[in-house]
């Protein structure tokens, strides 16, 4: 990527760096036409999510390059060509690579793990609730790497929502250890290359047992 003079990797690229470092990941599959997005679908499962694929597109909710809860091969034609159409529309000089498919993940509490550079401590990390709580509540917590097991435990249970993931009225509690060391590994990843600037896992979907990354983004240094 940093060869190609980019400073953003294309999701596809983000998640395949989380799987190095045993960060689990939604089952995704890469599509650059219709007829492999409708392949990949039936490969995965229905319902399904596709997602424009574009280096040039890094909010693709914005222009209308992302469609869920896909749940069968109709619906799945249909938005790929939308997506198309969407993106075309609102950013026309955007190069398109196709789509990517993934699993449609139903329940689970959406949580956000990231990290940004500080010019005085360099890496922090961040974690909260994922989604758009993360902009409404910024119900967050920070930590400078590395980030030992102890300091992830404390990040999660310092945010004032963290009664939610421990499961209120009846509701499922997250998977707390899973949390704490998918913060470990991103603590690790950009410990290991400090040409990373920024990175969200948004959401990582956290169920009772176990969890998935379902957006990812990495920024790196010019």
């Amino acid at each position: 990527v940093h060869g190609a003079g980019r400073n953003q990797l294309t999701e596809v690229e983000a998640l395949k760096v989380f799987q190095a470092y045993g960060i689990p990941t939604v089952p995704h599959r890469v599509a650059h036409s219709e007829e492999e997005a409708l392949k990949a679908a039936q490969e995965l499962g229905h319902p399904v999510v596709l997602k424009v694929l574009s280096r040039d597109v890094i909010h693709k909710s914005d222009v209308g390059g992302v469609r869920v809860n896909l749940r069968s091969h109709q619906e799945v034609a249909e938005a790929y060509q939308s997506i198309l159409r969407s993106v075309r529309e609102a950013q026309p000089t955007a190069r398109m690579e196709g789509v990517l498919v993934e699993g449609y993940l139903q329940g689970g509490r959406e949580v956000i793990v990231g990290m940004s550079t500080d010019p005085s401590f360099g890496p922090v990390l961040m974690f909260g609730l994922g989604g758009v709580y993360v902009e409404a509540l910024k119900d967050v917590s920070f930590r400078v790497q590395p980030v030992t097991r102890f300091d992830a435990e404390e990040m999660i249970r310092s945010i004032r929502s963290f009664p939610l993931l421990e499961g209120v009225r009846g509701e499922q509690r997250s998977d707390l250890g899973i949390l704490a060391e998918v913060i470990q590994r991103v603590s690790q990843l950009v410990g290991d290359h400090d040409r990373i600037t920024e990175l969200d896992i948004n959401p990582f979907l956290s169920f009772p047992h176990g969890g998935m990354a379902v957006d990812a983004r990495i920024g790196l240094s010019r």
